[in-house]
């Protein structure tokens, strides 16, 4: 994202830095090499970000007492993209080499561990009480389930969109939601506005993920760093390819190429082609476009006009989004 979007906090973001590094360090030199491999490679920030801009709209904000809290945030993230690299047998991530392709695959999921472990460390130091560390261990649970789910269904045409949108909640949006909900409720704000900022964090969530699907349709493998239909080509059905599945006289076409773990380069020409040509593309739009209009009316009313405009930049932002 956008680094304008987060001009007002960026000292925060730079000393979050600093701490990142320093809660990845051990006794054990490799781990450290491994965690500072990991926290130094590329990542946006966004999920700290998120949280610490909430905190800055509540009367109780200290940069100290949140820092632990954003760290464990970000912690959680990698460790998880750690976990993911392993599963996709991914060598790069953000053009940096993963841990399992830069010492193996025993050793990243390892390295993973140590970093959610990490991350439980500090927000026991934090001090932040039950509330805190509950959501944490569901957020973790959700991202789990969210990819079991997904993986159960690789290579299945599944048309039901409920079930899309709840693998995406969990896998993207409950992320989202919990950091801003707790970087509003370590920030002090009342309740009715801790449950406004989880539903922005919520519905901004929703919406990256759908354009993220989105892209994966429409632009070139040049534009978005990765082979153009990579949902199709590793059995994950997306929104459009769902509506596609429900709507097209070709559906019995595309199903049998999303089935097909065997799919070939003009197999998935030709699944993005019968996508392409129903009105699932403008649907997945409208979709997202309501998602950000209920996030950017959603903001609490007593935000300070600078954070009010950064948490609209970040919504602008998703929706313009083309990469």
């Amino acid at each position: 994202m956008s680094n304008s979007m987060f001009d007002v906090i960026q000292e925060d973001i730079d000393k979050l830095n600093e701490g990142l590094i320093e809660a990845v360090s051990s006794p054990v030199d490799l781990v450290t090499e491994i965690g500072t491999h990991l926290v130094t490679a590329g990542g946006k920030r966004i999920r700290p970000a998120l949280c610490l801009l909430a905190a800055h709209g509540g009367p109780d904000y200290s940069l100290s007492r949140l820092l632990p809290l954003a760290e464990a945030l970000e912690l959680i993230h990698t460790a998880s993209l750690v976990h993911d690299d392993v599963i996709d047998e991914a060598d790069t991530r953000r053009g940096s080499i993963t841990a399992n392709a830069k010492w193996d695959n025993q050793v990243a999921i390892l390295s993973g561990d140590y970093i959610f472990a990490r991350a439980f460390g500090l927000i026991a130091d934090g001090d932040y009480g039950n509330y805190v560390s509950k959501r944490l261990a569901d957020l973790v649970c959700n991202l789990s389930v969210g990819e079991i789910i997904q993986n159960h269904t690789v290579y299945h045409a599944v048309k039901d969109l409920d079930n899309y949108y709840n693998r995406i909640q969990k896998k993207t949006a409950d992320f989202l939601e919990i950091c801003c909900e707790l970087g509003a409720y370590v920030g002090g704000f009342g309740k009715e506005d801790v449950r406004r900022m989880a539903e922005y964090g919520h519905c901004i969530g929703m919406a990256f993920q759908i354009t993220d699907d989105l892209l994966d349709i429409l632009q070139t493998s040049e534009k978005i760093g990765k082979p153009a239909g990579n949902d199709i080509r590793q059995g994950i059905v997306t929104l459009p390819v769902i509506h596609a599945l429900n709507v097209s006289e070709e559906a019995g076409e595309l199903e049998k190429i999303v089935t097909d773990p065997a799919m070939t380069d003009e197999m998935v020409a030709r699944a993005l082609s019968i996508v392409k040509a129903t009105d699932g593309v403008e649907i997945a739009k409208a979709k997202v476009e309501e998602y950000l209009d209920r996030a950017r009316e959603v903001l609490p009313g007593n935000l300070a006009p600078e954070i009010r405009e950064a948490f609209v930049m970040v919504a602008d932002f998703i929706g313009d989004r083309d990469f």
